[in-house]
């Protein structure tokens, strides 16, 4: 696979997404090498760390979520200059990764073995709405905790705010923190709620809306979209190698 093949699957992959944030510093390329990609690495976040661990596995290509964002000042610069350096591209798709189809919440909920998704996670007139999904067999809420520490190796923050069992969930992966979203969960009738950010409000609200409440980290609720990404391009170019990059648990607590 070349970098225009690499392109094209890409606007194939996710189509109207990548119109609704045109322009928006949402996806692209971060650093662009024109060569034969033999080897990709993956991961959350653009980091000097993810850098070198996609140079060590022999990365042609390193695809993240996140951008090393402006405001950690300076972190994207020397990101740069060790891609420059190593002679690796780099691309993240941020927004589009978590509305489309087979993106961050869908991944999540896949690999919570969740039995029904019934409404996708999606963007529309400027504000975000999770993904809503429903168990057959209702699980505790315990068990739903330690189902999601499974999956994301991590210790997991929850908060039980009713006596019900687990049957309809929503989740909005990452910084889906705001208390809208939670009230968007509350009124489609969820049990639960899963994120991975928490500020005082959305717990307060969480714990007032009656709706129990998972955090895990920013950073291993997203992984599993950028995983479910990876391998539609390798379904695409089967030749292709993907390596995963497994980034430090520095927000669990």
């Amino acid at each position: 696979m070349n970098t225009s093949e690499f392109e094209q699957l890409i606007t194939h992959l996710f189509g109207k997404w990548l119109k609704e944030f045109e322009d928006e510093g949402e996806y692209g390329f971060t650093h662009k090498v024109e060569k034969e990609i033999k080897v990709i690495a993956y991961a959350t976040n653009l980091t000097p760390e993810t850098v070198e661990k996609a140079h060590i596995s022999g990365a042609d290509l390193l695809i993240t979520h996140h951008d090393a964002w402006d405001f950690v000042y300076g972190m994207k610069e020397v990101c740069v200059d060790a891609l420059k350096k190593h002679h690796i591209s780099h691309y993240f798709a941020h927004y589009p990764l978590d509305f489309v189809e087979f993106g961050t919440s869908t991944a999540l909920f896949e690999r919570i073995d969740i039995d029904e998704i019934t409404s996708l996670s999606t963007f529309n007139n400027h504000k975000e709405f999770p993904g809503i999904g429903v168990f057959h067999k209702p699980l505790s809420f315990m068990e739903l905790k330690e189902r999601l520490q499974h999956v994301m190796e991590e210790p997991v923050k929850a908060w039980e705010n009713n006596d019900r069992l687990i049957k309809k969930v929503g989740i909005l992966t990452g910084a889906g923190n705001n208390t809208s979203v939670i009230e968007y969960a509350k009124k489609q009738n969820c049990d639960a709620f899963i994120t991975g950010e928490r500020t005082l409000y959305s717990v307060q609200y969480a714990k007032f809306a009656g709706i129990s409440l998972y955090v895990g980290s920013h950073t291993y609720t997203e992984i599993f979209g950028v995983e479910n990404l990876v391998y539609r391009i390798q379904k695409f170019f089967p030749n292709v190698k993907v390596f995963r990059i497994n980034e430090e648990h520095i927000e669990s607590c």
